[in-house]
């Protein structure tokens, strides 16, 4: 289980980037393999499972790549109805243009990277990267797919 300043990074990132409260976590554990952490709800029973050998447990939340830290889509799907920064709001035709792979030509006045993608105000898609005025999806292509049929 992560503590300390290995917990705060991923949910400083979080608050930081997106405005998502880092105390929005405060009922969860953090546990990290490798590059990846995953999130699991703080319970009784898990103190009577951390002797058994787990292969995965949770929730995916993030995943570092390179300098940055990622959050996962599911993360962001559930926890970025609390975000107050770097959320894009699209509509139909910009979503239709991520699903052909084009990149959209937006002027967000932020920093190089993620942006939360919303479909309207209240539909959180996922993620895009933002660099030099362009937002690239990195929507898993099942969750485009999804967003272009609902």
């Amino acid at each position: 289980m992560q503590e300390g300043p290995e917990r705060h990074r991923p949910f400083a990132y979080l608050e930081d980037r997106f405005g998502i409260p880092e105390d929005n976590f405060k009922d969860y554990l953090l546990l990290k393999k490798g590059k990846a952490w995953m999130l699991i709800k703080d319970a009784p029973q898990i103190i009577r499972a951390s002797p058994l050998k787990v292969l995965r447990a949770g929730l995916r939340a993030f995943h570092e790549i390179g300098d940055y830290i990622k959050p996962s889509t599911r993360m962001i799907q559930i926890f970025g109805h609390t975000a107050t920064k770097a959320r894009v709001e699209i509509d139909e035709m910009q979503l239709r243009r991520l699903w052909a792979g084009e990149a959209l030509c937006l002027d967000l006045g932020l920093e190089k990277g993620y942006v939360i993608l919303c479909l309207g105000k209240d539909r959180i898609l996922g993620l895009g990267f933002y660099s030099d005025g362009m937002v690239r999806s990195q929507l898993p292509k099942g969750e485009l797919g999804k967003a272009m049929t609902a």
